[in-house]
């Protein structure tokens, strides 16, 4: 077990930190990797990218929450991640869950 703060061996980061996020690839890149290393499910891509008011990012991923048989019956998510201007992951909440066979609403 680490220690808060401290990374776990074998662990690398996607960017190093202070680099400036590049541009909405980079944001929704870096958002994806932050979040996939926190919540372990599977990543199914990214919906949404967007600027913040305080010129962070925020970006919607969609995840698999839980598979099932036949796929249309899986579970997703989709998870908001807001970013620092300097591409650090701030927060993150699961703004909606939904079956992947299930027409939008």
């Amino acid at each position: 077990m680490t220690e808060p703060g401290e990374r776990r061996r074998g662990t690398t980061s996607p960017a190093p930190r202070g680099r400036a996020v590049r541009d909405a690839r980079d944001a929704a890149q870096r958002a994806a990797d932050g979040l996939g290393e926190l919540v372990r499910h599977r990543l199914e891509g990214v919906s949404a990218v967007c600027r913040s008011d305080d010129d962070g990012w925020i970006v919607n991923v969609d995840v698999l929450e839980l598979a099932r048989i036949p796929d249309t019956t899986s579970l997703l998510a989709t998870y908001e991640v807001e970013l620092d201007p300097a591409g650090d992951l701030l927060q993150y909440r699961r703004i909606a869950r939904y079956r992947r066979g299930a027409q939008d609403q």
